[in-house]
């Protein structure tokens, strides 16, 4: 039976994935700059015998697996490869050894899972129909979104893919365990960076200049009021503000005060009605207070949406593949991921694998010095992702 062939192979690999999970761990790059990273992932893929294309938007690679009757259709599958500008603190073996630069959300899993499964999928390939494209990709974790260079340059395309499927870990669901949400799953993410100018000069005498600090905590303060005033209660969204700079001094009024924060929803129309009453409302209570505000946008990912039916089936699939009892319901999140590019193009599905271990003190959530994976997830990963893609050409081939 292919489901019982795929498990044994996945678990026969495990040592294998996990040594590559390790070596990309230990060897983080930044989004953008995954040419080593790239390199590792295509000597691989060669050495598994398979064809690949280099150079896809920088530094990403694409695969095609070519099974019996491979024009009848294709299913997508793809991992992100960089890394983040954090300092790893965990005192592991395999901590990274680029000052600065770490695999602190998990993208060493999902490069060494999808590797995983290109070599179960390539074993198997006369066993189904239909061709699996593979998409390694570059920059998830920075604007504008490798996703959306990869598109751009045809990802999508020769030949279009009738479904995409993405892996994410997921601290927070024990490993052993995957998780699928149908619907809307994450946030549109813009990036907003406020300059506040004024007139600097001396505390002591206020009435000389104009002070950015107090118009900036002005600006904060009453921005907040876009959210809870026009947004709809009934339609999850955020605005924060993580980041104020005001060179001054305890008796300095600066000429200016720096503000970055993100702006995240999950209607279109919205966003970018958001976006505008955020630079009016700016811009205007500074003038007000006799200052300027100059306000720029980077405009980030669209929210992300999991096609219904196709994660119906998917969560089917996993349920054959792990049991009923290790797949769980995820819940919405304001977090963000260039995945949505691609489930604005085709149906996708983008799910969840459990990394998390107490037993192991593996808790931590991404993006913090601490993060690190119960690499049991890697007994099931590869294989999980390997049936999910060849039940995904079996049963649309039996429902045409």
């Amino acid at each position: 039976m292919l489901l019982d062939e795929i498990k044994k192979l996945s678990l026969r690999y495990a040592k294998e994935n996990v040594e590559a999970r390790r070596h990309l761990h230990a060897h983080p790059e930044l989004s953008f700059q995954e040419y080593n990273t790239a390199k590792y992932v295509a000597d691989k893929l060669k050495d598994f015998g398979l064809s690949i294309t280099e150079g896809v938007a920088g530094t990403g690679i694409v695969v095609l697996i070519e099974g019996k009757n491979p024009s009848k259709r294709t299913v997508a599958l793809r991992a992100d490869m960089d890394a983040l500008p954090i300092q790893e603190t965990n005192p592991v073996s395999y901590k990274s050894q680029n000052p600065g630069v770490m695999h602190a959300c998990g993208h060493d899993v999902h490069t060494a899972s999808l590797l995983g499964t290109a070599k179960i999928l390539n074993e198997i390939r006369n066993e189904y129909e239909g061709t699996v494209k593979l998409i390694f990709q570059p920059g998830e974790e920075k604007n504008p979104g490798g996703a959306s260079m990869m598109i751009k340059e045809g990802v999508l395309d020769k030949p279009k893919p009738q479904a995409i499927i993405g892996q994410h870990v997921m601290p927070l669901v024990t490993a052993g365990k995957v998780g699928f949400r149908e619907g809307m799953y994450m946030a549109s993410s813009d990036e907003i960076y406020l300059t506040v100018i004024g007139k600097g000069g001396h505390g002591a005498a206020p009435e000389l200049t104009i002070d950015p600090v107090l118009i900036a905590s002005h600006i904060i303060i009453a921005l907040q009021q876009i959210i809870s005033r026009n947004a709809s209660p009934k339609q999850p969204t955020v605005l924060t503000f993580g980041k104020i700079s005001a060179d001054g001094a305890t008796n300095i009024i600066p000429n200016e005060v720096k503000i970055a924060g993100t702006f995240r929803a999950f209607d279109e129309q919205w966003r970018e009605e958001g976006l505008k009453k955020i630079k009016k409302m700016a811009e205007g209570i500074a003038e007000s207070m006799g200052g300027k505000c100059e306000v720029e946008v980077s405009h980030g990912y669209p929210y992300l949406e999991n096609n219904p039916l196709l994660t119906q089936r998917l969560r089917r699939a996993a349920e054959e593949y792990l049991g009923k009892e290790n797949v769980v319901d995820i819940e919405l999140t304001l977090g963000s991921e260039d995945f949505a590019y691609y489930s604005h193009q085709i149906p996708a599905s983008f799910y969840r694998l459990g990394t998390r271990n107490e037993s192991k003190g593996i808790t931590a959530y991404v993006h913090t010095p601490t993060f690190d994976v119960d690499e049991s997830a890697l007994n099931i990963g590869p294989g999980l992702m390997a049936w999910l893609a060849v039940k995904e050409l079996m049963e649309n081939l039996q429902d045409h």
